[in-house]
């Protein structure tokens, strides 16, 4: 019986490289089928999520999702952010693994989870000037904290127990799984301590409850050291929000960029799978867009699905394309050299490897 995958193409050169996946991920002989819906509904000024694409992901419980533009300002909430809410995404899974013949920081090969419901990201935000800002600025000076100037904007970052043991569990739950033995939970438990350091503490308990997985912490400036240093040493890392966001892409720059770097999304009924980079609104339309953070992302999806046959292969495609040099994107050359391939010349040359294998 074949997969039904709900495809959200997304902004930008999303539906470009979106397309490109497509092709090859039908070109690998997995049983799949399509179901497109457009994640925006209404007015480009003030876009919502579409109930569309809600639905088809619930019916499905799986979808291929382009890269969608966040607005740089204002109060216009995240797309991405409000569909991982209305899902119950609340995992991110980010690996960064050298595909290629290694770069300056060697082989590569570890996994960044991030918690995507808390944290600074979860949006609860206080304008300077308002009231609720004034006032909160007026309770924080009654409970003698540190002086905070009245025309400070505010950003709180809340941090549940409950939250923190899901996403931990998970990570454990994945580092299992996949083979893997240490999970690194990833905090500034010193300064944060009623945020960071309840996260630090569920992740021992955790780790005293499943004894088969090791668990070491790190703080997240010495994690940043330890990346471009010692990034063998690491394995399943684990973190908020704020952290994730900024530790995969650090580590995505480790393995060629985030051309490269795939993502998923996962919660208890729907997993959505999306390339870690934007939506490049400058690019879109060129057939110039690096496909291979989508293809990878695909990879991801279709090991969840159980087509682990499948997957393996494109991977492998992607890494026989990159070694020998038969089609690499224009950001992959930024060391090498040569001519550039496009979006649609990239995609072709994975599917042609695929027939080979």
């Amino acid at each position: 019986m074949a997969h039904r995958i709900t495809v959200l193409p997304g902004d930008g050169i999303g539906p470009e490289v979106t397309t490109a996946a497509r092709r090859v991920l039908d070109a690998s002989g997995a049983p799949l089928e399509w179901e497109v819906a457009d994640l925006r509904a209404g007015p480009s000024s003030a876009p919502m999520l579409s109930e569309e694409a809600v639905a088809s992901i619930g019916r499905n419980r799986v979808a291929l999702k382009g890269p969608t533009a966040t607005p740089l300002a204002g109060r216009s909430r995240s797309l991405n952010l409000e569909l991982r809410r209305r899902l119950g995404l609340y995992a991110q899974v980010r690996p960064a693994r050298t595909l290629a013949a290694p770069g300056p920081f060697g082989e590569v090969d570890l996994v960044v989870i991030r918690e995507t419901t808390e944290d600074l990201y979860a949006g609860v935000e206080l304008a300077r000037g308002t009231d609720a800002a004034g006032r909160l600025i007026e309770l924080l000076a009654a409970e003698g904290l540190p002086a905070i100037r009245p025309d400070s904007g505010l950003s709180i970052k809340p941090q549940s127990e409950a939250a923190a043991r899901r996403i931990l569990c998970f990570a454990f739950d994945y580092a299992r799984s996949h083979g893997r033995r240490r999970v690194t939970a990833v905090h500034k438990a010193t300064v944060m301590w009623s945020t960071d350091g309840l996260f630090l503490e569920v992740a021992r308990e955790v780790a005293a409850e499943q004894p088969d997985v090791e668990l070491d912490d790190i703080a997240v400036d010495t994690l940043a050291l330890t990346l471009v240093r010692r990034p063998q040493s690491l394995d399943v890392l684990v973190m908020g929000n704020l952290y994730g966001d900024i530790v995969s892409d650090l580590a995505a720059g480790l393995i060629g960029g985030l051309g490269i770097a795939p993502g998923a999304n996962f919660g208890r009924e729907a997993a959505v799978f999306e390339p870690v980079h934007g939506s490049a609104p400058r690019h879109a339309g060129r057939d110039t867009a690096n496909p291979l953070a989508m293809i990878l992302s695909g990879v991801l999806l279709l090991r969840h699905l159980g087509e682990a046959e499948a997957a393996a292969r494109i991977e492998e495609a992607v890494a026989a394309v990159l070694a020998a040099g038969e089609a690499v994107p224009a950001d992959l050359l930024l060391y090498r050299g040569g001519t550039p391939a496009g979006t649609r010349r990239v995609a072709d040359a994975v599917a042609r490897r695929l027939e080979r294998l």
